[in-house]
């Protein structure tokens, strides 16, 4: 039987289960669950610009924003969401070279849930906190 383009399509959004060991998926999922990823998108998305946009920061920017992320693991995870496509790198050929990054279309889709995240990381730590205190008095 032959299958259309659509079918074809279909059947590969079937075949992304990420609760299967070889799905792809699993690769972004472990992605997004990092820390840094999770404040970059977070970051990215917080500064609004005069048309009440992200607006595009600059990796000095991120850095001083990003409380205890080194140069080198800034780099790298801007390189590894610029490859899947959620943050856009873009070079200004002036004396220094200004590079800025931003949020593309599919990271702008993915920030409402990191930037929930957050919210809910912090909102939530007491509780947390808590519950850490009561189990460990209970297995002592």
């Amino acid at each position: 039987m032959t299958t259309t383009a659509a079918q074809k399509r279909e059947q590969a959004k079937i075949e992304y289960d990420a609760f299967l060991a070889g799905c792809p998926s699993r690769q972004l999922l472990d992605r997004l669950s990092n820390k840094w990823v999770t404040l970059i998108l977070a970051a990215l998305g917080s500064g609004p610009d005069c048309a009440g946009a992200p607006a595009p920061m600059r990796f000095s920017e991120l850095a001083r924003l990003i409380a205890g992320v080194s140069q080198k693991m800034l780099t790298q995870t801007l390189r590894t969401l610029e490859r899947d496509g959620l943050v856009a790198r873009t070079v200004v050929p002036t004396v220094p070279v200004t590079v800025s990054y931003e949020l593309t279309e599919l990271g702008l889709s993915l920030h409402e849930t990191m930037r929930a995240l957050k919210l809910w990381a912090q909102a939530r730590m007491d509780d947390v906190f808590a519950s850490r205190a009561a189990y460990d008095e209970a297995v002592r």
